[in-house]
């Protein structure tokens, strides 16, 4: 994996944000020349500023992915081998509060990107990062395979399987030949880690509660996800566009990276394992009530396709996540080099492998 990307030009759709913000720093550590193209860091405050990812950074634009000709641009002056798309409208909260800006974004955003990339000569491979929750639920109780039928219950969810056929669309239209860009799809699990401050994600409430003397509040606390650090999640997306870069259309397919069955658990434990890396006895009284709009209760991925062709699986246990997790935000709440701590997780996650 190292060697695939050193010397690389690779533009990163969504790179203020905190995948891709991990992303441009990881990409940029394996020698890759990095660009990003997204709107201004979603939250105050936010990984990109914390950890100085703008200084890895070769060209840096700043636009909306519903903007066609913007994005079309960036790619035609960057000259990208490798496009990772990560920009999206990421909440299911907001979805249900704003459907237009949501299909917007991950709908016609995807449209954007992908007829960018068909009309830029210099594109070998795309990576659409996509969700877990493209899945059509139903009375589905098994983990999801990367076959199983798509949908969505709410527009969040509905939109990012409108991505997914989207991008298979694109793919069986115009990159059929050998000499074609290769595009695959990434759906992951619920990511944790260090740098994120979304609204309404389970671990960026329990920081501001810590930190700002604030009673938290979870909704469905005995809902099962499938929780992972973010660089078990990245990994597999790296590991992907390896194998698009250098074998091609054979890869150019769907796939789950999802963490071990001991990692898909409650809300609950990654609030009482947070409280256990990060004890305070001053914190308010963690409550729950009933959810403001409809959510899975149980959502499981199969991720065996990328353990057997990619050689690809989790290298931090649930326990090991959420430690690495709570010191992020601690050392940030101490007020330490963030952009040092940032780069130094990396270097001992990249020991791992």
């Amino acid at each position: 994996m190292v060697k695939a990307f050193e010397g690389r030009r690779v533009l990163i759709t969504g790179h203020t944000g905190f995948k891709g913000s991990w992303l441009t720093l990881w990409l940029h550590r394996l020698g890759a020349s990095v660009s990003g193209y997204s709107l201004a860091p979603p939250t105050d405050p936010n990984l990109f500023e914390a950890a100085d990812v703008a200084s890895v950074l070769v060209h840096h634009f700043t636009d909306d992915v519903r903007n066609a000709s913007a994005l079309s641009s960036a790619l035609q002056q960057t000259e990208p081998e490798l496009v990772f798309h990560l920009a999206a409208q990421p909440l299911v909260s907001v979805g249900y509060a704003d459907p237009v800006l949501t299909y917007g974004s991950n709908v016609m955003g995807t449209v954007h990107l992908l007829e960018a990339a068909r009309s830029c000569p210099s594109v070998r491979a795309v990576v659409v990062v996509t969700s877990d929750k493209c899945y059509a639920i139903g009375d589905h109780n098994e983990a999801f395979c990367e076959g199983d039928r798509l949908g969505g219950p709410d527009p969040y969810a509905s939109s990012k399987s409108c991505a997914e056929l989207v991008t298979e669309s694109f793919r069986s239209s115009y990159w059929q030949k050998d000499d074609c860009p290769s595009v695959a799809t990434v759906r992951a699990g619920n990511i944790l880690g260090g740098g994120d401050w979304a609204a309404d994600r389970l671990v960026p409430d329990l920081v501001r509660a810590r930190t700002q003397n604030l009673e938290l509040t979870i909704r469905s606390p005995d809902a099962i996800r499938p929780w992972q650090h973010v660089l078990d999640a990245l990994h597999g997306y790296l590991l992907l566009a390896e194998q698009l870069l250098t074998e091609g259309h054979p890869w150019a397919e769907a796939w789950n990276f999802g963490p071990d069955s001991e990692a898909m658990k409650p809300v609950q434990s990654v609030v009482d394992a947070m409280d256990a890396h990060w004890p305070n006895e001053q914190e308010k009284l963690v409550t729950a009530e009933a959810p403001a709009f409809e959510e899975t209760q149980i959502l499981r991925l199969d991720s065996s396709k990328a353990r057997d062709r990619l050689g690809w699986e989790p290298r931090l246990s649930f326990q090991e996540t959420i430690e690495w997790t709570a010191e992020w935000y601690r050392q940030f709440a101490a007020g330490r080099d963030m952009a040092r701590h940032t780069r130094a997780k990396l270097a001992a996650f990249e020991d791992r492998l």
